[in-house]
């Protein structure tokens, strides 16, 4: 994981960047992507190696067979995961990690293990704003 010192910028500066918006939007277009609960968990599971898609929908738990489809389909639009089939009877198909997809596990493992040290002073974060008078009024409250 990169570690930075203090006074080190996390990004370039925008005047560094050629278009910046465009690197904005296409940031927002992966973490559209790849935000979603299923997906992340799809990532998780494949980074152990190749799984079929029972054992992939077990290891879950609690996602739909039409919802895992979309989500196995997304990825491997993206270029992040194979799908690759065995004429056997019946079929076997195994879903993999490209090495695309590979290189998403350690930013999407430090992103993690930052909501879980930090839940606790965001859901407090979070209930100080909804207790304000003007975000209680805003909600529909008296």
């Amino acid at each position: 994981m990169m570690e930075l010192q203090e006074g080190t910028p996390m990004f370039p500066p925008l005047d560094a960047v050629p278009d910046p918006h465009r690197a904005c939007t296409q940031l927002g277009r992966i973490l559209n992507s790849i935000g979603d609960k299923w997906t992340i968990m799809v990532i998780g599971v494949l980074s152990d190696g190749p799984v079929r898609f029972n054992e992939l929908r077990r290891t879950i738990g609690g996602v739909s067979q039409r919802m895992l489809t979309l989500t196995l389909r997304d990825l491997e639009r993206d270029g992040l995961l194979t799908r690759t089939v065995y004429p056997t009877i019946p079929p076997r198909v195994d879903y993999e990690l490209t090495p695309l997809g590979r290189t998403l596990i350690e930013p999407l493992r430090a992103l993690s293990e930052w909501a879980v040290t930090h839940q606790a002073e965001l859901a407090q974060a979070q209930a100080s704003y909804d207790q304000r008078p003007e975000n209680i009024r805003a909600a529909g409250g008296s």
